[in-house]
């Protein structure tokens, strides 16, 4: 039985705290106290000089478009980045984003995208020194694994907020095939999972080169979205748990549990095989090779071509076990300890499930919101985002969400399936398992319905980056919470005046409690319901390949 503690006194409380004047001017937090003389907009590291900018009615310097990597075109195409880059850079303009990487569904390579794409953004308080030592937020988008960029996600409201002073970077990572090709032949000859490499790159980048902006390389957290989300779970499980000091603590909102078979799994291959043929290199001695020669506008048309062949999939090129830097399925690995000993922070949206199978073309057999769709139409849906999954199984799944329950609805029903199944029941596998581990554990819900009255995949986001209603009482609470987790490894609300207004962490291996965000109220909660829909979801990991 699901139970809330209501707290009120945080929407009162909250209001009064907003910092952002009618005018739209935002008081950054000052750095911390030094001797040493406040960074300007010239940071010089040993590969370059980096000219940012300097806002004074956000505080903020911004340093963008700085590589971190060398770009990962010709022999370096689908393999991991080298990092730092090995080329002096001179004095490099740092006031604009650089190149977004390749879009998965880009017919060609036009605008603003490029394969040369690995750079970074940072975002420092003004006033910080060179010994600030200031806290470290490493932000990775979302997209699938397909698309998405960092030029959206900018860090105003969130150092704002925040009490203490901190640091926020963002960096990018190839995408589609570019960041996710596998198969036996790219990995006998590069390197599988290279979008999730280009972010432990940007990682290891951040431990030798934040100091040169005042942060600590010892007090990093790292945080993403949908498939960013997906990639913080990857890091906490990657070479088998072994973070490599690289951060000290994670968020994810709406963390991804998706299909991750071995690099040699016939999914993988057929998807390499099907690239090819399409780059025009189906058939030759050595496709990896002529794939790597390939003009990179083919290479992207490949990619969009291959993908309108699977449309019942959302996201086909995705991750893979590639028995080196991810070696074993998702939850086996959470199931048996084998994971960054680190504070998370996992939440999720209470409609994760909406429109997605909807957003599929209407020939693919899979959209259940087409006249005359079906229990095969869900089956359908199902199949293209777990190929594994079974009549037999599915079946098991209609038991656990009748559509009875759903007004007969197939898109509700649909919704209710996936939004668990991907994201909602993943919040409760990771907090519940580094709980089960003796660590500390928060896990959120955030509900703050839209006009057709819905909470869907990426609404959250919102709080953090969107400046419509930048001084929604939630939203100040949301963004307190989730920058004192990043300064001082405990989620608050400043202001509140009793224990009323806590973020309890998780104490059961099954992932509850959690904390409720809604407009009208903020408490704690459990669903005992969703956590034995969460337990069903368990029964299918190693038939799904989570």
């Amino acid at each position: 039985m699901a139970f809330h503690r209501l707290l009120s006194n945080v929407v009162v409380t909250t209001l009064a705290l907003c910092l952002l004047s009618e005018a739209g001017s935002i008081s950054t937090p000052s750095a911390r106290a030094s001797n040493a003389d406040p960074l300007n907009t010239t940071i010089t590291l040993d590969y370059g000089t980096f000219i940012g900018t300097s806002n004074t009615t956000s505080g903020i310097l911004s340093f963008k478009g700085v590589r971190y990597a060398d770009a990962p075109t010709g022999d370096n195409r689908f393999r991991a980045p080298i990092s730092p880059p090995t080329t002096q850079l001179g004095t490099v303009d740092a006031s604009n984003f650089a190149d977004i990487c390749i879009q998965a569904t880009s017919t060609s390579v036009t605008g603003t995208q490029s394969e040369d794409c690995l750079f970074g953004n940072i975002y420092v308080p003004i006033g910080t020194t060179p010994d600030s030592q200031l806290p470290v937020l490493v932000y990775f988008h979302g997209g699938g694994f397909q698309a998405g960029d960092t030029t959206s996600f900018f860090p105003d409201l969130l150092l704002d907020t925040s009490a203490e002073p901190m640091i926020f970077a963002t960096f990018a990572y190839r995408l589609g095939a570019f960041g996710f090709l596998g198969g036996p032949e790219v990995f006998a000859n590069g390197d599988g999972n290279a979008g999730l490499l280009d972010q432990r790159a940007a990682l290891r980048w951040v431990q030798t080169y934040i100091s040169a902006f005042g942060g600590n390389s010892g007090n990093v957290t790292i945080w993403g979205e949908s498939a960013g989300a997906g990639a913080i779970m990857f890091h906490l499980i990657a070479t088998g748990g072994d973070n490599e000091g690289l951060f000290t603590r994670a968020i994810g909102d709406s963390a991804s549990l998706s299909f991750l078979p071995p690099y040699t799994d016939g999914f993988i291959e057929t998807l390499y095989q099907q690239l090819a043929i399409n780059a025009g290199c189906g058939g030759v001695t050595d496709s990896l090779a002529c794939l790597r020669a390939a003009n990179v506008n083919a290479l992207a048309n490949a990619s969009s071509v291959t993908l309108k062949a699977r449309p019942a999939a959302l996201f086909p090129f995705a991750p893979s076990i590639d028995g080196t830097f991810l070696t074993e399925r998702t939850t086996e690995a959470f199931a048996n300890g084998r994971f960054a000993q680190v504070p998370v922070s996992i939440g999720s949206n209470t409609n994760e499930g909406n429109n997605w199978s909807e957003g599929l073309p209407t020939s693919s057999g899979a959209n259940v919101g087409v006249s005359g769709a079906t229990s095969q139409t869900v089956f359908n849906f199902l199949a293209g985002q777990f190929p594994n999954i079974t009549q037999e199984t599915f079946s098991l799944i209609e038991e656990q969400y009748p559509i009875t329950s759903f007004n007969n609805s197939l898109e509700l029903q649909t919704s209710a399936i996936y939004g668990e199944a991907r994201y909602i029941c993943t919040a409760l596998l990771i907090t519940g398992a580094v709980t089960n581990f003796s660590n500390t554990a928060y896990q959120y819900r955030y509900d703050n319905p839209d006009a057709q009255g819905f909470t869907v995949h990426g609404s959250d986001l919102t709080a953090f980056f969107s400046f419509s209603n930048p001084s929604l009482p939630l939203f100040t609470a949301m963004r307190q919470y989730f920058t004192s987790f990043v300064t001082g490894g405990v989620p608050v609300a400043t202001g509140e005046s009793n224990n009323e207004a806590t973020w309890e962490p998780v104490n059961t291996a099954t992932g509850t409690p959690r904390i409720l965000f809604h407009p009208d109220a903020v408490a704690m909660e459990v669903d005992d319901a969703l956590v034995s829909r969460c337990e069903f979801w368990r029964t299918t990991d190693v038939q799904l390949q989570r």
